[in-house]
């Protein structure tokens, strides 16, 4: 937690989104958990929110050790999650939403991710730009100069692919010495699986691209990532979104708009 002392609580646009988001994937995709921690899990079970994971809410990442730093490290629990989980298995952020059916187009694929990244040097530096413990060496067949992997949404299908992915991530994230929140995430999180999956061999199937994702009319995804600091910023536009995602379940999934209007942070937008 980033707060320490202050309750524990979700924006209305994030929470209204991680219902929408987990509630449409099992109407079109199938069975979906939510894997946090204790205090994520008293969070949900609280606003009553429980059941919308119809497998469950599991409380992995308890274990997460505390030597891993949550400024630098913000999305380890991904990692550590993913670590819990075996292939096939699908690793989807909460502000991310799928619209249709995949299950043809992902049994079909190794590794399927939302998009591949360009190496803007500024997030994907070169390998001098980290400070790593002296034991540590990044392997000798990675290549360094294949694009990144976007995964806020990811499908693995291979599970060696998983655990080798997971295990090179959590090595360097433990072997890190810098503090940068944005490079060395980035790279545990998205740059290595792509240079993970090349060395294996492995073919990325990209789902998407950046620019289909910023379209006014998606289809398929959403992945508020890109309009969450215009929400904070902009109460209209925020409120907006809010409204929007309120009609929407209440189109769809009705009895959990109920359950969502008795959320007093979100019970204006019903």
């Amino acid at each position: 937690m980033h707060r320490p002392g202050r309750p524990y609580e979700i924006p209305d646009y994030e929470l209204l989104t991680t219902v929408l988001s987990a509630l449409l994937w099992r109407e079109k995709n199938g069975s979906i958990c939510m894997i946090t921690d204790r205090v994520g899990e008293r969070y949900y079970r609280s606003l009553g929110l429980a059941s919308v994971w119809d497998d469950g809410i599991r409380c992995e990442l308890d274990a997460i050790p505390h030597t891993v730093d949550p400024s630098t490290f913000w999305a380890a629990g991904k990692l550590y999650a993913l670590e819990k989980v075996p292939a096939p298995c699908v690793m989807m952020d909460t502000d991310f939403i799928v619209w249709n059916d995949l299950r043809d187009r992902l049994s079909a694929s190794q590794l399927s991710v939302i998009h591949r990244e360009p190496l803007e040097p500024d997030i994907y530096p070169a390998p001098s730009a980290f400070c790593l413990s002296p034991s540590y060496a990044f392997p000798a067949d990675w290549n360094w100069e294949t694009p990144a992997c976007n995964t806020a949404f990811t499908y693995f299908g291979n599970e060696a692919l998983r655990t080798s992915y997971v295990s090179q991530a959590l090595d360097f994230i433990q072997a890190a010495r810098g503090r940068d929140g944005l490079i060395y995430m980035v790279f545990a999180e998205q740059r290595l699986l792509a240079m993970c999956a090349e060395a294996m061999h492995i073919p990325i199937d990209a789902l998407s691209t950046p620019e289909e994702l910023f379209q006014s009319e998606q289809k398929d995804f959403t992945h508020t990532w890109g309009f969450k600091q215009a929400m904070q910023d902009y109460p209209k536009a925020r409120e907006m979104f809010c409204r929007q995602c309120a009609a929407r379940l209440a189109h769809d999934f009705p009895e959990y708009a109920k359950v969502c209007a008795r959320i007093p942070t979100l019970h204006k937008y019903f």
